[in-house]
């Protein structure tokens, strides 16, 4: 996130619960992110990626680079475990992307 070149003087208070503040401190501890900055940029309408959502993206990418790698050098000998594999990595991916918690 690139810094900002105007000053930021005003203040916005919300008041909200202590689970709520608990939960907020999380997300944006989650996302790297000042509580500051990832509330503004919530109440702003950009779009915040919690990093333990960009390290298993990365993972599972990873991860089908080497079942491609398995499916090569075996020559095809395990085509419908990799296929099957590679399947469930782009819907698990798919799933991070839309949000899905499951």
């Amino acid at each position: 996130m690139r810094k900002s070149t105007t000053p930021r003087r005003a203040v916005l208070n919300i008041h909200v619960a202590a689970t709520e503040r608990k939960a907020v401190l999380e997300q944006a501890r989650a996302c790297g992110l000042t509580v500051s900055s990832y509330c503004r940029s919530l109440i702003l309408g950009r779009v915040v990626t919690s990093r333990t959502d960009l390290a298993t993206v990365n993972e599972l990418r990873r991860l089908g680079g080497l079942l491609k790698l398995v499916h090569t050098e075996s020559r095809g000998a395990y085509s419908a475990s990799t296929a099957a594999a590679l399947a469930d990595v782009r819907r698990a991916i798919a799933r991070i992307a839309a949000g899905d918690e499951k």
